[in-house]
């Protein structure tokens, strides 16, 4: 019992310890309080709106039909033809961007390009194999890079090549 009167006694001191120092803050509050209040400006008054009309646009703006093109404008670009029937290549299942070409060998007096797919195989590839999502045909391999065609979406229902390429990467920097 002795004890919880000790423990008691204690914490009353603590606590009462903590109410110490804070009249200088309650000063302060009461200065700021006891200044008088600054005024606030009045809200400028709204001037009214004034409709203008544009003279000759008398078509409504949001009818979607002012959008679509006219079939005899509609002019429909040649399109190229997918060869469906063509087995895909291994490379063919990695974007272009994912995949990194990280040297050159010869092999039969032929140039492969050495590609690096993002889980770290490499491959080799030559002239006439495909990469990449867009169809990607290989046209040419050279030291520094390797120059494709790639078959991808005209706009118009159809495809159109694309010429692209994918240059060496900088063997000092990792992936």
């Amino acid at each position: 019992m002795a004890s919880r009167l000790v423990l008691l006694a204690s914490i009353c001191t603590l606590l009462s310890a903590c109410d110490q120092g804070m009249s200088d803050l309650n000063a302060f509050m009461e200065e700021v309080k006891a200044r008088p209040a600054s005024p606030i400006e009045p809200i400028p008054p709204m001037k009214p709106y004034m409709r203008f009309e544009y003279p000759g646009h008398d078509k409504d703006p949001f009818d979607a039909s002012t959008f679509e093109a006219k079939k005899e404008e509609q002019k429909m670009p040649d399109s190229v033809e997918l060869d469906k029937n063509r087995e895909t290549e291994l490379l063919e299942n990695y974007p272009l961007d994912g995949l990194r070409m990280v040297g050159t060998v010869y092999k039969d007096n032929d140039l492969w390009a050495l590609i690096k797919v993002p889980d770290g195989t490499i491959h080799r590839v030559r002239k006439g194999n495909y990469i990449g999502k867009n169809y990607g045909k290989i046209t040419n391999v050279k030291e520094v890079g390797i120059t494709l065609l790639e078959i991808v979406d005209n706009g118009f229902g159809g495809y159109k090549e694309r010429d692209n390429e994918l240059a060496i990467s900088n063997p000092n920097k990792s992936q």
